[in-house]
């Protein structure tokens, strides 16, 4: 198969989808891969390194999506590269669907195949292809939480570990998936007073037994999130729904009742955010205030961090794209269940039914695709 890797242009997306090892083993495995010139230096790989492994260069983003049958990439397409996908094309990218409708439209009407890294789900539910950008993501909500805690960033003014004689600061953790489970971590690492909330009791006592003293466990609900804002200083929204839009679980008229400098982290907003008041922002403007409280709402957090981001994205990624560069996406996806889940629209068609209730869209069995 003739596999393309553009270079990203989401603003401040530095990341790639492909390492020069994983290229080096698509063409081991018999396949000609093409990447654009350029596109591996936000995250420290030269054009030397993925000609060294096999793969060949070319100079535009038109070249690459030209050329290749099946493109793989990190973020979805933007309005720039609608054009430039063609009727069969097999696109393997992060597409969270269902809080962008315009994006939805535009594989429709191209006829594309859209196999989604974050609707590629495990027979245990988890879901392998977000889970290394969840970790990452995760963790780095912490980083930026305590740093736009500091009062120079609009934030309260609090050391999220406190000092001797000082309470440490507050951090509230919304959901107890992965994200939440490595927001949780780092928060409680750096010292911070950290509740987690869920609302499985299972999940809720499985947490219970792997975190430090220094993490609580709560049920989450409506009333306990309303409390539990008007006293904690970072506030995490960690909710996801696989495919679907995330729940807005933080309302408008809760910020009314939290601190001024309260710093709510939002990771959910791929997926359109779980508070309300969610817009999604850009590395290069991360933030805005509504109501004196300060929300970080960005839309590819791991692309501030493009080395350990790519990495560990090609080594969750790479053994789907060889099956499917081998057999073909539809013998590849007949074969392999999990992989199945990652089609949400094909020929037009959209068959992942979290897209399709978003934006009330007939809805099609991905069997009838296959």
């Amino acid at each position: 198969m003739i596999i393309g890797v553009p270079k990203e242009i989401k603003n401040n997306e530095n990341r790639i989808a492909l390492t020069p090892a994983g290229a080096a083993e698509l063409v081991k495995h018999g396949h000609d891969v093409y990447v654009q010139a350029g596109g591996g230096m936000g995250s420290g790989f030269q054009d030397e390194d993925y000609i060294g492994a096999g793969a060949k260069m070319l100079p535009t983003i038109e070249d690459v999506y030209g050329i290749a049958e099946m493109i793989i990439k990190v973020k979805e397409p933007i309005e720039e590269e609608y054009k430039l996908i063609k009727e069969g094309q097999i696109l393997y990218t992060y597409f969270h669907f269902a809080s962008c409708e315009p994006l939805t439209h535009a594989m429709i009407a191209n006829k594309s195949i859209c196999l989604a890294y974050e609707t590629v789900e495990l027979p245990d539910r988890s879901l392998p292809l977000l889970v290394p950008m969840s970790e990452v993501a995760g963790r780095m909500s912490i980083q930026e939480g305590a740093k736009y805690l500091e009062k120079t960033y609009g934030g309260y003014g609090v050391l999220l570990g406190g000092v001797a004689g000082v309470l440490p600061a507050k951090v509230l953790v919304i959901g107890g998936g992965i994200v939440g489970t490595e927001s949780a971590k780092m928060a409680a690492g750096l010292g911070a007073d950290v509740t987690i909330m869920d609302v499985s009791l299972k999940r809720l006592r499985y947490l219970d037994d792997i975190m430090p003293a220094n993490v609580k466990t709560m049920m989450s609900n409506e009333y306990n999130i309303r409390e539990m804002v008007k006293s904690h200083d970072v506030i995490i929204g960690a909710v996801l729904i696989p495919g679907a839009k995330a729940p807005h679980l933080v309302t408008r008229d809760m910020l009314s009742t939290m601190k001024p400098g309260t710093v709510l982290v939002d990771v959910a907003v791929d997926q359109g955010g779980c508070f309300e008041t969610t817009k999604a922002t850009t590395h290069a403007d991360p933030t805005f205030v509504i109501d004196d409280v300060l929300h970080y709402c960005v839309a590819n957090m791991p692309g501030a961090v493009p080395r350990t981001s790519t990495i560990a994205l090609t080594n969750a990624t790479l053994p789907y794209a060889i099956e499917i560069a081998g057999k073909g996406w539809k013998q590849a996806c007949i074969d392999n269940e999990p992989l199945r889940k990652g089609l949400n629209v094909v020929d037009g068609k959209v068959v992942y039914k979290g897209v399709a209730e978003a934006f009330d869209l007939p809805f099609e069995s991905v069997e009838t695709v296959l």
